[in-house]
């Protein structure tokens, strides 16, 4: 069963929108709480002062959750290297997807970018398991000349990989074709799906300019550190961008690799 993990900063009040909650019924889902801790306090200490506050908040948000009808479970850390610790509990609990969190209500469309170095197979997978048999289309979007992994029914190799095979092959038709791939297998599982193919401009400002209208976004993890894309410039870009919650699968492997973070 796929796995998201949804990371709120418990004791600083942080929620999780109904719009989120909702969109992950067909999923299960690991709450995962925790407190950024300064220099100079122990995290025994502050669990002892903050643990039955913290857990009370997540058992609520849990319930959410269980309600929307996902199996939902909840973890409490506290620690003074927020990525690190989220890596960990990801490889711990197999998580196949992150969530950003942001405020949205019913979601109606979802933004599904296939751009970059990305594992296109393991995003639709993602997508056809979260929409399931559900009213929620599905725009895919892809930025041509940026490299993409493993389409549907590919092999894990790149786009320029292809060209160079292929000689001096129009990206734009490529783009194209790859994008008709994917709404064909979407179609294929009974999912509303539109395409869109950015053929000009900066794919990151193409992809931010086809965010209004849609309710969340699913973006792949473009490297294997969930440090260096989820806590990077381009999805707090797109977070900001959309205002609604991103979610973010994770590189093949990812959630089956043990972590040697101790953190807590």
């Amino acid at each position: 069963m796929t796995r998201v993990l949804v990371p709120v900063a418990v004791l600083e009040g942080e929620s999780v929108s109904p719009g989120l909650i909702s969109l992950l019924g067909t999923v299960d889902v690991t709450v995962l709480g925790y407190h950024v801790l300064p220099e100079q306090t122990p995290p025994d200490q502050a669990r002892l002062q903050f643990e039955e506050r913290a857990t009370s908040a997540l058992e609520d948000i849990s319930q959410e959750f269980r309600a929307a009808g996902g199996a939902t479970d909840h973890r409490l850390v506290f620690t003074r290297d927020r990525e690190q610790t989220m890596q960990r509990v990801a490889d711990e609990v197999a998580a196949n997807a992150f969530a950003v969190s942001g405020t949205t209500g019913d979601v109606d469309r979802i933004l599904v970018t296939l751009s970059g170095e990305v594992d296109v197979d393991r995003i639709l997978s993602f997508v056809e398991e979260l929409v399931g048999n559900r009213a929620i289309g599905v725009t895919l979007f892809l930025a041509a000349g940026e490299t993409s992994l493993a389409g549907p029914g590919d092999d894990a190799t790149t786009d320029a990989d292809d060209a160079d095979d292929a000689g001096a092959a129009d990206p734009g038709d490529a783009g194209a074709a790859r994008l008709a791939a994917a709404a064909d297998r979407l179609r294929a599982a009974g999912i509303d799906a539109d395409e869109r193919l950015a053929t000009a401009g900066s794919p990151f400002d193409a992809l931010i300019d086809a965010v209004p209208g849609h309710d969340a976004v699913v973006m792949g993890e473009r490297a294997r550190s969930f440090r260096s894309f989820v806590f990077g410039d381009e999805s707090d870009r797109v977070a900001a961008a959309s205002v609604g919650p991103v979610l973010v699968v994770r590189a093949r492997g990812d959630d089956a690799d043990a972590a040697s973070v101790a953190d807590e």
